[in-house]
């Protein structure tokens, strides 16, 4: 209130009162009351002795005022229509009027000023966001004041009016200020904004919104960025980088909400714990700095320029200026001090404010309330629609599509620009509207004439309530109500009559695109209005989409109507998942539109040409299959017969009538404990395996698993599995973060992949999509992809669930056979010939092979091959059984039959064509190059029985199949699906199945075909080459079949030249010739009984070709292996049989030359061969030493190969030595063991046994009883023990702790090492000596032979003082990375920093040829004890956990082996923090941090610089490595 002044008296006094006292219970207004200027603050009391004080008006229509409950707002809105309608006579009418004029009139002559007189609060924008939609209002006033630091996560305040600048001087001023109060907050650890733009006092009010001109805004981000370095000192100039935020520029709108050029400039300060610990920051002149570059200048002058600020209530002070005090440093000098005390506190804080995600529901609030119930907007609740809204942001248009759908019957818009580029602007480009003023809504004329002139039920009419059109100028907030409140008042009540939109059929959307944060907004008495008018809120629905714009919006209302609008608001939905939300309820757009879940019943539209992008993918979207007319009977028939199961069988599933989709036991697994299990995990992609027998309904299952998640996943199919695997991982990461980058948590992917034939490949995708979240930067504190990997198992045994593995068998149990009866039961009525649907059948038999025999013999009783229909029958049965998911392309089927168009009816369906054989295919699409219609056999069980019925019974044996296949020229002349056929073809004939206990030499079909058909084999392999002219692996094939069971080494040749001419840098072809040269050999040794001097010429020329070759495949495999690391798509690994050849090789040589009389007679002349091969004695010295004559021809021979015998031993033990370290020290990138691995290792073994039969000849028992035996003998026997049992590397020491060496051994290996070092060993003996104790403390931690740790510590740190050579120096830094990792202080710890970069280093030096496609293993963790105990082996994790090699490779990869609790029990969890996608590790040495590396990069994902986390700590050869990070 405020005092009334003499104008405001007669105004309202004109004359004396002759009122009565107020009647008892009311309110009296004594004359000497205070009115307030403004009459939109009187109450009604107010409003009625005002009316009884004027001349004129009498006591009887103030009371009627009163009676109305006409108050200030309302006074504003009246008319001498309205007065009119409440029995005031017109006289009495004009003089109110008149009088209330006057006093509005009076209140602008008091304020010319007003336009710059400050406005209502608002709020500021929202801290450390860049992407909202706020703007201020011009002079505003933000409702925050200017402070310090308060709970440090609030920030405080800085207001700048910036505008007594010159352009010459703005860009410093900004700087200088900024950099100030950024050092504050930094050392008052607060969070704080900086405007520029905002004015204070004394010149305007304490927040009042000006607002200035940029011109340039990307001159203020880059200056700010480019002079913080000449602020900060330079050990702080990252963080302070990191602290200050790039500059915002709020756009400021005119008081009349039009837009201006003005803007406020913010810069936010977050000085993260992490990332200022416990520093505090100074700043300089920029001189000084530039002084001090230069080494100009004196210490007076720059410690005067030094400045160390902090927030000192509204403003930031300078500890360091001169001020009066006695002790001007004391008060600085505290405050250093309590910096560490202030850290813990913002560490505190940061905690405590940490954002809590809460699981919404608005998405089915909004679907509830915007359809009255009904779930649909189909008019079948609210008919009409009116929008009200206000100033709108470009960046909002593409998420208000729901708009132009809904199709308002009205919108009452209050943004005066919205015709100009606002929403109207962007509506009318979509749908018809009809503009209007307010005014045209005055009831003039009949209700339906206004209606028919306005086409209200025709166009959308969109009323400018503020202006904007037909040159009314806009209104201020404060004078809205005065200038247009009256009209728009019009426009509610006339919308609201039950003549013009139907009642209680119709609903309000006040759709708030901008904050509203003052009570006088319009938008708060249009609100009024209506819920006047529809009386309560029913029909009044508010969404806007953010927290603090529904808080101020709902208060607002509150003050204001006295009610609480919550359950009638959305809020916590984006206007995108608004969009969607609302445009999926729309019957059209559930048959035209797709939509993906955003959680809590919200969607979002997947839009056509995004959805194209994702082009290898096939996505499932919430409304899948809604409004669509497919052909049920015949989509359902497919399936049953045995097609594959389509999106559409679940969906009529569940329309009513019908039975629900069988579930699986399986099923429900999968839905509440392994997928939730999952979700929990610490990682970013996590893999799901449903390993199932063919035909047993998995791929059924896992699209089952995906329907159900459809509504709380984003759930995609792969379309083909060959397709690029960066390509897929990329956009399974788009559809992961499409339309929700800034939201989490964000709906997870559940991506489901069939058929892979191999489990590294899975692996393969699983790693590129966990790069490619780490890429986009996505946080893994829960699962985001979970690759659901449905796989046939080569085994019908089923398995144990586990945490991400189950298993589909071939037996139903009694659940699954009742509901396969009753599901039978539903079929039968609705379909015919449900006999034929064998499919279903098949599995409601229980997959019983009478059944599926029956079915055969039936069906192909009148099968002759020399019928073409026939011939593809055979072809097609051959192509599934041997090659999964093999089809014919429907094209191929209809040019090979001869089916043609009838000219009446249309086209003949293609399995009419196979006539009788027409029940056992089924129609599919195939993905691959193209996509095309094909035919399948409708059951593996069928295609096999079909293939056994064929050859028994029809007399038609596979090899007669094949070559029908191979020959028939006319099945490859289509066009369609040719690629895929004959990628499908040459997998059969070429694919080998491998295992570990031996390597297959030619593809199931081949060693079918041999079997059966014995020799006819090589007809089809010839009959192969010729459909294959150009293929090299073709061409190999053959010279593998010839050298390897036809023993024609001259074909052999000539096939193998042919593939390597086809394919020249491939080392697998290479390896190809090398082979028919070893066998060659292999058997001419075989089939020899002596071996003469020509014999021994032969064989010895054969040797040293394989030789020759074996070394080009090895060098070729190298130049691969290098090609991939650089292109980092091909994860295939090193080709080793190059090194194992060679190796072969040497053990044929041995086993000739251990026949000839040179070497065979007796131990001498064995050992003579030994120091001949290697390299000791010459050939020449032998010869003059040997007394017998008759062996002078083989003499002669020999020294024709000196080269390769001299060098025999070297290059064995090379071989060795290098595949042994590629076996210990390099596994699968997933843990799983390879098979091809597996057998080549075996060999290694065995060709190892007959090297050290012949170089390592020696007694270790006799060796250490011998006292006279001379020491350097001694040594030299102890090194050859040592080789034999390969414990002279560190790789074959490591490779103790997996080949259960016997712990007796392994202590005689340490005491042949004892003898050794008491020598003079070699740096490498001092290293393995290292390893051996290591290896048996893990291993026999009580050993008397094991040395003391201190002792072993002690050695290393000898050592590591000694010269290096290069060779060592990977062994060596891995041992001391791993014994000096500190658990007390070893002044060789500082030095583990250098160590980490050496080891890298060497690892990238020694290995880069060879571990593409590998990870390196680790060997060690990081366990809890001391000593020894505190390294646990690999083989000590892997213990902790009973599962299969595939089984513990998934739970390793998926990250659930690290909860298991004896796992966490044994090992140590390290806390560090990130550094450039790094980890520094803590140790117990306090200023010591060691570098580790992130085994899943993703799992940094969401953690900024500086964060803190913890792990498991690893030791592989490249280095630390973090595992488990949290």
């Amino acid at each position: 209130m405020i005092k009334k002044n003499k104008a405001l008296a007669i105004c309202i006094c004109g004359e004396e009162s002759n009122s009565d006292m107020a009647d008892q219970g009311e309110i009296k207004v004594e004359e000497e009351e205070e009115l307030s200027t403004d009459i939109r603050d009187w109450s009604t009391h107010q409003v009625r002795e005002w009316a009884r004080n004027l001349a004129g008006v009498g006591e009887t229509v103030a009371d009627i005022l009163f009676q109305e409950g006409i108050c200030g707002l309302s006074l504003l809105a009246l008319d001498e229509t309205r007065l009119k309608s409440i029995n005031v006579k017109f006289g009495t009418a004009i003089l109110l009027l008149d009088a209330r004029d006057k006093v509005v009139n009076l209140k602008k002559e008091e304020s010319p000023s007003s336009k710059n007189e400050p406005g209502t609060p608002c709020k500021p924008y929202p801290f450390c966001r860049y992407h909202n939609t706020n703007r201020y209002v011009e002079n505003g006033i933000l409702d925050v004041t200017e402070s310090g630091a308060t709970d440090l996560i609030e920030p405080c305040h800085e207001y700048k009016a910036f505008i007594n600048t010159t352009n010459e001087t703005k860009m410093g001023k900004f700087i200088s200020e900024v950099i100030r109060f950024a050092a504050a907050c930094m050392n008052s650890r607060t969070n704080g904004t900086i405007h520029f733009g905002i004015g204070d006092k004394p010149d305007f009010t304490h927040g009042q919104v000006l607002g200035v001109v940029v011109e340039d805004k990307e001159a203020y981000a880059n200056k700010l960025k480019s002079t913080i370095d000449s602020y900060f000192e330079h050990k702080h100039i990252q963080a302070a980088q990191m602290c200050i935020k790039p500059p915002r520029f709020v756009g400021v709108l005119n008081k009349n909400m039009t837009s201006s050029d003005k803007c406020v400039i913010e810069v936010d300060i977050v000085p993260d714990s992490m990332i200022c610990k416990e520093d505090h920051y100074h700043t300089f002149s920029t001189d000084t700095k530039k002084a001090k570059k230069k080494g100009r200048g004196t210490n007076e002058t720059q410690e005067e320029s030094k400045q160390f600020f902090v927030r000192d209530g509204g403003s930031s002070r300078d500890l360091l200026k001169n001020t009066t005090f006695a002790k001007p440093m004391e008060e600085y000098n505290t405050y250093v001090g309590s910096v560490a005390n202030r850290s813990k506190l913002r560490k505190q804080a940061e905690e405590k404010h940490l954002t809590v995600i809460k699981s919404s529901t608005q998405g089915f609030r909004l679907s509830q309330m915007i359809t009255g119930g009904s779930h649909s907007l189909d008019k079948s609740h609210f008919e009409q629609y009116v929008i009200v809204t206000n100033k709108s942001h470009p960046s909002q248009f593409e998420s208000l599509g729901f708009l132009v759908e809904l199709n308002p019957t009205a919108v009452l818009d209050f943004d005066p620009e919205s015709a100009k580029h606002g929403l109207l602007c962007h509506f009318d480009q979509q749908s018809t509207v009809k503009p209007h003023l307010p005014a045209k809504y005055r009831i003039t004329e009949g209700v339906e004439d206004i209606a028919s002139k306005l086409k209200l039920t025709r166009n959308t009419s969109w009323v400018f309530c503020n202006g904007g059109i037909e040159d009314e100028a806009p209104s201020d907030i404060d004078q809205w109500l005065m200038d247009k409140g009256a009209s728009v008042r019009d426009v509610i009540s006339f919308l609201c009559r039950k003549d013009v939109l139907p009642n209680k059929r119709f609903l309000v959307v006040f759709l708030l695109l901008s904050p509203v944060s003052e009570k006088m907004d319009p938008l708060v008495e249009t609100f009024t209005t209506f819920c006047q008018e529809l009386r309560g809120t029913e029909q009044i629905l508010s969404i806007c989409d953010n927290e603090n714009a529904f808080i101020s919006w709902k208060n607002l209302i509150e003050a204001r109507c006295g009610i609480n609008i919550s359950g009638r608001c959305i809020n916590e939905l984006s206007f995108a998942e608004v969009n969607g939300t609302i445009l999926s309820l729309l019957p059209k757009y559930r048959r035209a539109s797709r939509f993906l879940p955003c959680g809590g019943g919200s969607k979002v539209l997947l839009e056509k040409k995004v959805e194209r992008s994702l082009n290898t993918l096939d996505v499932l979207c919430v409304n899948q299959c809604e409004g669509g007319n497919e052909d049920k009977i015949a989509i359902e028939e497919n399936f049953y017969k045995g097609g594959k199961v389509s999106w559409w069988n679940f969906y009529f599933s569940e329309q009513p009538g019908s039975t629900p989709f069988i579930k699986r036991d399986k099923f429900d697994f999968i839905m509440s404990t392994v997928i939730p299990e999952l979700c929990s995990l610490r990682k970013a992609c996590v893999l799901l395996n449903l390993m199932h027998v063919p035909g047993c309904g998995g791929t059924t299952l896992a699209m089952h698993t995906l329907w159900a998640h459809r509504e709380k996943f984003r759930c995609a199919v792969l379309k083909d599995n060959n397709a690029e695997f960066t390509e897929v991982a990329e956009q399974v990461v788009k559809l992961l973060m499409y339309d929700h980058e800034e939201k989490l948590p964000r709906v997870p992917v559940l991506l489901m992949i069939d058929d892979f034939d191999d489990m590294e490949k899975v692996f393969d995708l699983q790693q590129l999509l966990d790069k490619q979240c780490a890429k986009k930067d996505i946080q893994s504190k829960s699962a985001q992809i979970i690759v659901l990997n449905c796989m046939r198992s080569e085994s019908p045994e089923p398995t144990e669930p586990n945490a991400d593995t189950v298993f589909i068998g071939n037996n139903l149990s009694e659940k699954e056979q009742k509901l396969f009866e009753e599901k039978l039961v539903e079929i039968e009525k609705t379909h015919k010939n449900t006999e034929t649907f064998y499919g279903f059948m098949i599995m409601k038999k229980n997959f019983k092979q009478e059944y599926v025999e029956g079915v055969v013999r039936n069906t192909l009783k009148s099968f002759n091959v020399n019928q073409k229909h026939a011939k593809l029958l055979a072809v097609l049965v051959l192509l599934n059984v041997y090659c999964k998911g093999a089809s014919l392309s429907v094209s191929l089927c209809e040019e090979f039959l001869g089916l043609q168009p009838k000219p009446i009816c249309g086209t003949v369906k293609v399995e009419e064509g196979f006539g009788k054989f027409s029940t056992l295919i089924s129609s599919c699409s195939v993905e691959g190059k193209v996509v095309f219609k094909a035919v399948k056999m409708i059951h593996s069980k069928i295609s096999q029985q079909c293939l056994q019925e064929l050859t028994t019974t029809h007399k038609v044996s596979k090899a007669d199949i094949t070559d029908i296949l191979l020959t028939t020229n006319e099945i490859y002349e289509s066009t369609q699906g040719k690629d895929k056929l004959l990628q499908d073809v040459h997998q059969i004939l070429v694919k080998r199945n491998f295992s570990a206990e031996d390597e297959c030499q030619f593809s199931p079909l081949i060693l079918d075909i041999a079997k059966e058909t014995q020799g006819l084999e090589e007809m089809v392999l010839e009959s192969a080459s010729k459909r294959f002219q150009k293929d090299a692996v073709i061409a190999q094939l053959l010279s593998r079949y010839y050298y390897l069971k036809k023993k024609d080494f001259q074909q052999a040749k000539m096939w193998a030249k042919n593939a390597k001419d086809l394919s020249k840098d491939s080392s697998y072809m290479a390896d190809t010739s090398a082979q028919v040269i070893k066998f060659e050999l292999k058997n001419a040794i075989a089939s020899c009984k002596d071996v003469t001097p020509d014999k021994l010429a032969m064989f010895l020329q054969l040797a040293q070709s394989a030789i020759e070759a074996f070394k080009e495949t090895q060098n070729l495999a190298k130049k691969e292996s290098l090609q991939r690391l650089q292109q980092k798509r091909d994860n295939g690994s090193f080709n080793t049989s190059g090194c194992l050849g060679e190796i072969q090789v040497g053990v044929l040589i041995i086993h000739v030359l251990e026949r000839i009389p040179v070497f065979s007679t007796d131990n001498v002349r064995h050992a003579i061969m030994k120091q001949v091969l290697s390299g000791d004695v010459k050939l020449h010295d032998v010869e003059r030493n040997d007394p017998r004559h008759k062996d002078k021809h083989y003499y002669v021979i020999l020294r024709q190969f000196e080269e390769v015998l001299y060098e025999l031993k070297y290059r064995m033990k090379l071989n060795f030595d290098f595949l042994d370290n590629f076996f210990v020290n390099l596994g699968s990138r997933f843990g799983m063991k390879d098979s091809r691995e597996q057998v080549a290792q075996m060999e290694l073994f065995r060709c190892f046994t007959k090297y050290a039969e012949l170089f390592c000849k020696t007694d270790s028992v006799a060796l250490l009883k011998n006292k006279k035996m001379q020491s350097m003998m001694k040594v030299d026997q102890a090194r050859e023990f040592l080789e034999k049992a390969k414990a002279d590397t560190y790789c074959g020491i490591l490779n103790v702790l997996t080949n259960n060496l016997p712990t007796e051994v392994l202590e005689k290996i340490l005491r042949q090492y004892d003898l050794i070092c008491a020598q003079n060993p070699t740096v490498k003996e001092k290293i393995n000596f290292i390893y051996v104790n290591v290896v048996l403390s893990c291993i026999k931690l009580k050993s008397t032979v094991l040395k003391p740790y201190s002792t072993l510590i002690d050695c290393l740190c000898h050592v590591l003082r000694e010269p290096i050579p290069l060779s060592d120096n990977l062994p060596l830094h891995f041992i001391a990375i791993v014994l000096l990792w500190p658990q007390q202080f070893y002044p060789e710890s500082r030095s583990l920093g250098k160590y980490i970069s050496q080891i890298k280093t060497s690892y990238h030096s020694v290995m880069k040829e060879v571990y593409n496609g590998k990870r390196p293993i680790v060997h060690f963790f990081l366990g809890k004890k001391q000593g020894y105990e505190r390294l646990v082996p690999f083989r000590a994790i892997k213990s902790c956990i009973t599962a299969e090699q595939e089984k513990f490779a998934s739970v390793w990869e998926n990250g659930q082996i690290w909860k298991e609790q004896k796992v966490e029990e044994l090992l140590l969890r390290v806390r560090g923090e990130v550094r450039n996608r790094l980890i520094l590790a803590d140790t117990c040495i306090p200023d010591l941090k060691v570098e580790v590396t992130p085994v899943f990069r993703s799992q940094l994902g969401g953690h900024g610089e500086g964060s803190k986390v913890s792990f498991f700590v690893g030791f592989s050869m490249n280095g630390p490595v973090a595992i488990d990070i949290n």
